[in-house]
């Protein structure tokens, strides 16, 4: 039942290739870490259902209180009474009748409720609406809100009360989507039917205090997330599970690590940045995928992936001059990569036509002609023209004053 959160989940594998919050652990969520749950998304996750009934009235005027079964009845009135979970009933947690929920057994109240975050333990039975088992988990776990599991399963998990079992009713939208799944088996735009009970809610460990091998492997698995998201082209959920795992790979450790240790942590962090600048290309954010790039240098200055992708993303700002020049060391590391060759190649050529078209904007600006040699011979030939004219007016004014001298001098 892994997939993506926002009903397109699909196989989990390991495409570092694939060029690609409440935090995985409590103490990264107290860094303010967003879910995604809590961004990009229309809906509002519905509590509980609505309850207008008030409790039964006092019955003795002189101050007792007749006793009755029904525990609200000895609630005081300015305390907000906890409706109790409706067997049978359906609760439409998104209002829009996609996404269902029905309590088939109570739990253990409100409070038992787990928290984004913790790590949640259930058993789960899924099928396709005509009852065609998809799988069953007895102990399935995952981090509530992380967005590592399929979004109906994420939403509904969270209105589960500890012990409770639940009937749920998915859309494709918040199951498999319009792709469908292989690992599980799901064929495309397919109902879901699930069978949760909650066993367990535990706070994910603190991630200072993790063994470096747990952490790595974490960090790893949140890594993977975000590439299942990146292949099934769900970006921004990819941007949120690198992100997950950015924070995690880059904790502090209040553990020894070995020096071996912290370069698996660093090659963790230069993976997920490297990713995350491929979601953030893809989003057409461009200033986000040039500071993933830029971060992703710092740690390792030659590193291929990411020059390549710093190129790109300078090229669609129209910094192509610094696009070039980063493309180019991106081809002098890898002279055999086939693919920096061909995005160097097309960046060349449009920088040539876009200087062509600035040379032809500027000539037209300075009012020279855009057809070199079809009006300047003429003005060089009508200037030296102009010029001989002046020369023989010149020298008829001088012969006739040296006559009129002559004459005059005669005279005299």
């Amino acid at each position: 039942m892994l997939g993506n959160c926002n009903g397109y989940p699909g196989r989990m594998e390991t495409v570092e290739a694939a060029d690609g919050r409440e935090n995985a652990s409590s103490s990264a969520r107290k860094s303010g870490q967003t879910s995604l749950l809590d961004s990009g998304e229309d809906f509002e996750v519905v509590d509980e259902e609505d309850f207008d009934e008030e409790p039964p009235p006092l019955e003795d005027a002189g101050g007792g209180m007749e006793k009755s079964s029904d525990e609200t009845a000895k609630r005081s009135p300015h305390e907000e009474p906890e409706a109790p979970a409706q067997l049978d009933e359906w609760l439409d947690v998104l209002g829009n009748g996609q996404l269902k929920k029905k309590v088939t057994a109570p739990g253990k109240g409100r409070a038992s409720r787990p928290q984004k975050g913790q790590n949640v333990r259930i058993h789960l039975k899924a099928s396709l609406i005509d009852g065609t088992l998809v799988e069953e988990q007895p102990n399935f776990s995952f981090t509530l809100g992380d967005c590592d599991v399929i979004q109906a399963l994420d939403l509904t998990v969270q209105l589960m009360e500890m012990g409770e079992k639940a009937l749920i009713q998915s859309d494709p939208k918040y199951a498999y989507g319009d792709r469908g799944s292989l690992e599980p088996r799901v064929p495309p735009n397919a109902q879901l039917s699930l069978e949760v009970e909650l066993l367990e809610a535990t706070d994910a460990p603190d991630v200072e205090l993790l063994p470096p091998a747990e952490k790595i492997a974490l960090a790893s698995r949140k890594r993977e997330r975000g590439n299942v998201h990146y292949q099934r082209g769900d970006y921004a959920f990819a941007v949120n599970s690198y992100s997950i795992a950015l924070q995690i790979a880059e904790s502090s450790s209040k553990v020894d690590i070995r020096p071996e240790e912290e370069d698996e942590l660093l090659d963790v962090r230069v993976k997920c940045l490297n990713n995350m600048a491929a979601s953030q290309l893809k989003l057409d954010h461009y200033d986000a995928a040039l500071k993933s790039c830029v971060s992703a240098l710092e740690h390792q200055p030659d590193n291929i992936k990411a020059l390549f992708r710093m190129g790109k993303v300078l090229s669609l700002k129209g910094e192509y001059t610094e696009a070039i020049q980063t493309l180019r060391k991106a081809l002098k590391l890898d002279p055999s990569n086939k693919t920096i060759h061909a995005e160097l190649s097309k960046l060349v050529k449009k920088h040539s036509e876009q200087r062509g078209a600035e040379q032809a904007m500027y000539k037209k600006m300075l009012g020279n002609p855009s057809s070199p040699g079809s009006v300047p011979k003429p003005q060089a030939k009508s200037s030296w023209g102009l010029s001989w004219k002046w020369l023989f007016g010149a020298t008829a004014v001088a012969i006739g004053g040296v006559a009129l001298s002559v004459v005059i001098a005669a005279r005299n």
